[in-house]
Formats: C-alpha cells, structure tokens, sequence
C-alpha cells in the first residue's frame, strides 16, 4: 500500500453492518496513515482527531469510512469510531440555509409562546376582572393626557414667543429687505435661534406623548380581550 496514501484517499464505501464491515476499513486507513504521521505531527484544521476515523452513510445506503468529511457528505450525520472500531460519539452534520431558518423559526415560536405563557399568568394574578384592567387604562391615561395638555400649552407659548421675536427681527439684517438696515443685534439672535431649537424639540416631545397615548390605549385593549379569552367572557 501506497504510504503517501491519506486517510481521505483510501476512504472506502461499504455495504452491510456487520462487525468485520466496520473494524477492516478502519484498521486499513489507519496502517496506511502510519508512515506519513510522522511527518505531519502539526496539529489538524479539520477532521477527527489522531487514530479516529469518521463513518458515514451516504443518501443510497453506502457506508463510508475517512478521516475528514467531504463536502458533499457535510449534511450527514456521522460517527466517530476508535482504531478499534468503537464508536466514540456522533457528531451532527452540517444543517443546510433551510434547516437554519427552520430551527430559527421554531426558536422564535417557542420564544413567543413563551411570552403568551408569561403573559396569561401575569394578567390572570394580576386582575380579577375586566372593570379592574379598564381602571388602570383609565388612571394611565389620565395621566399621559395631562403631560400632553401641558406640554401642548407650554408649546403655544413658545410659539406666541418665536413669532414676536421673528417679528422683530424682519426689522434687521438679514431678515429685512432694506438694503440700510442694521445687521441683527447677536444677543436677539441667540434668542431666535434658541427659541427655534426649543420649539422643534417641544413639537417632537408632543408627538411622542401622542404616539404613546396611541400605544397605551392599544396594549390595554389587548389585555382586555386576551382576559375575556382565558377567562371565557
């Protein structure tokens, strides 16, 4: 036998299970590995470790020995034998890009039901009835509609501000057309600019106020009818 001969090289394809099936190939590939170990002590990328051989078993039902895996044969699960013929383990193959997004998509699902568990117990010891939920809806609310009337007015009055600042300001450069104007004084200026930025951030924290208004009331409305559904209503 060749001595510069891989595992890989001498891998070969057996049918039937039988004791002699499994210990002949594996004691061959391991002669035929002798020689060259010497000469290749460095340690492996890949592949089962020294004096263990991989067996596989192809889609037709051809099994198969060597110490790495090719690529055509990555999906299938295989075992890991000794010099012997034992198996040590078996090792999963390589999942496909389906496979993965199905074990995501079973991750997820798991998860969410996780969560819908959660969530049922918490609302079942949490309230007792339907009047109790719609009360707290009501106090959250209440209170989320005050920071939005306050923030609103506060807002007005900023705008009020703004507009009489820009109104004097037309009467300077480079807000006047009159080519003999004097240029804005920097203190106003500041205070147009300041004043601009404190509208537009009050404007955004309105909208964001609203936008939580909109996810409350929905949240609330869901608990409502998910209670109605565990308790029967």
């Amino acid at each position: 036998m060749d001595s510069d001969m891989g595992l890989s090289d001498i891998s070969r394809a057996y049918r039937g299970s039988g004791p002699l099936a499994i210990v002949l190939p594996v004691l061959l590939a391991l002669l035929a590995l002798q020689p060259a170990a010497a000469a290749t002590k460095k340690s492996r990328q890949s592949g089962a470790t020294t004096g263990e051989v991989y067996r596989w078993v192809d889609n037709e039902g051809v099994v198969h020995f060597g110490d790495q895996i090719p690529s055509e044969y990555a999906p299938i699960d295989r075992q890991v034998l000794n010099q012997y013929g034992v198996p040590l383990r078996t090792e999963q193959g390589a999942i496909t890009e389906e496979e993965l997004a199905a074990e995501k998509k079973a991750a997820a699902e798991k998860k969410a039901a996780l969560v819908a568990a959660r969530r049922a117990e918490v609302l079942l010891s949490t309230y007792l009835s339907v009047e109790e939920i719609e009360a707290l809806r009501d106090r959250r609310m209440e209170l989320i509609n005050g920071q939005f009337s306050v923030t609103r007015i506060y807002l007005q009055s900023l705008k009020d501000r703004l507009t009489q600042l820009q109104a004097e300001a037309g009467n300077f450069k480079p807000y006047s057309t009159d080519p003999e104007t004097e240029p804005i004084d920097g203190k106003l200026a500041r205070e147009l600019s300041d004043l601009a930025d404190s509208v537009a951030l009050y404007e955004k924290a309105l909208l964001e106020t609203r936008s939580r208004q909109n996810r409350v009331l929905m949240a609330f409305d869901a608990d409502i009818a998910r209670f109605k559904e565990l308790k029967g209503l």
